[in-house]
């Protein structure tokens, strides 16, 4: 059975190093990288450019997010792995989630931060709603991992 494995990539570290762990700990599985466009009505005002519009704030942030799954794309074929992207719209977790059931996804890997001085590790609000939300199996990779 060959495992289908989503990668939430974002521009943390932590994310670069959940593509690290799923490119060495699932090469044989169907990989997919997902970024998602946060946008608010603020974001996406027209004075601002607009969503969807190939100007403005949207354009470059599409831009960024292409940018982005490139290199973390070039970062698996620096190990002879084979993965596919997305990009999706609107809340991280949601898009998250709606991509696991609309593609049966058998694994989810995401990174995480560590966030109290004692060293606690405490989930962003993403990777939290997310673990919380789902019935599929979820990786989280901290950024020294």
């Amino acid at each position: 059975m060959t495992y289908q494995i989503l990668v939430a990539v974002d521009d943390s570290p932590q994310a670069m190093a959940a593509v690290e762990h799923a490119i060495t700990h699932y090469p044989d599985g169907d990989i997919t990288l997902l970024s998602v466009i946060e946008y608010t009505e603020k974001k996406t005002s027209l004075k601002r450019g607009g969503r969807g519009r190939d100007e403005g704030w949207y354009a470059a942030e599409r831009e960024a997010a292409e940018d982005l799954l490139d290199e973390a794309a070039d970062l698996a074929a620096d190990h002879d792995v084979e993965v596919s992207t997305a990009i999706e719209d609107g809340s991280p977790s949601t898009a998250i989630l709606e991509f696991v059931d609309d593609h049966d996804i058998d694994i989810i890997v995401m990174g995480f931060r560590k966030r109290s001085p004692t060293g606690k590790a405490l989930f962003g609000s993403t990777a939290q709603d997310v673990l919380l939300s789902t019935d599929c199996p979820v990786v989280t990779v901290p950024k020294d991992s």
